[in-house]
């Protein structure tokens, strides 16, 4: 089951940088996949970088790629700043609310998602996929990380515990329908291309620029 808290707090050890558990035990995993889903070369974006690990971690297995880390929370881009720092190939991190209807950068190769859309208002999967729809070529992917509800398909009782727990916290917030995030994406010129299941009964789905 994914962790109810986005990271822990870094400054608790005098530390900047955030740690957030859960990169560690799917960072291998992700990595695997978006081996198989990513350009060979390019720009990745990465939308709620969070603690930075995900991004740090990825910049060091493909160096052919340029990864550039966003966040809206200004405590989130200092720990990015501090995992990734000495990368070459990571730019430094931006303000970026997925919501907004104007995104700080004008182009990317592919975009990645991990564990936002569940600790987020609806209307933010609407900003993504309307900000990403206006960054990529015809043929370049988003990849989205997290737990999701789907018709016709049993739904973990951890990850609906996860669900009620993220409700309790915050109302806007909740596993989302994939057969919902679908079609918000195909509304803006993505189109579902992969699924694969992944550990902890989590997925990682990726859309292609129509």
């Amino acid at each position: 089951m994914p962790d109810p808290e986005p990271w822990i707090a870094g400054e608790q050890r005098g530390d900047v940088r955030k740690h957030a558990p859960a990169t560690l035990r799917n960072r291998e995993a992700i990595a695997e996949r978006l081996q198989e889903v990513l350009p060979i070369t390019g720009t990745v974006l990465e939308i709620a970088s969070g603690s930075g690990e995900h991004c740090a971690w990825f910049a060091k297995l493909f160096p052919g790629h340029i990864w550039q880390p966003s966040d809206a929370d200004p405590t989130a881009r200092a720990s990015i700043a501090a995992w990734c720092e000495g990368l070459a190939n990571v730019r430094p991190p931006l303000f970026l609310d997925a919501s907004d209807a104007q995104w700080p950068i004008e182009h990317a190769d592919a975009v990645l998602c991990i564990n936002m859309i569940h600790i987020s208002p609806w209307e933010a999967t609407l900003g993504l996929m309307a900000g990403t729809a206006g960054l990529l070529s015809h043929g370049a992917p988003l990849i989205l990380y997290g737990p999701f509800l789907r018709d016709a398909v049993e739904t973990a009782e951890s990850n609906l515990a996860f669900d009620q727990s993220l409700r309790i916290r915050d109302a806007h917030w909740g596993l989302r329908r994939l057969e919902a995030v679908s079609a918000a994406a195909k509304e803006q010129g993505l189109v579902f291309d992969r699924l694969f299941e992944m550990p902890a009964n989590n997925l990682l789905v990726v859309y292609r620029r129509d």
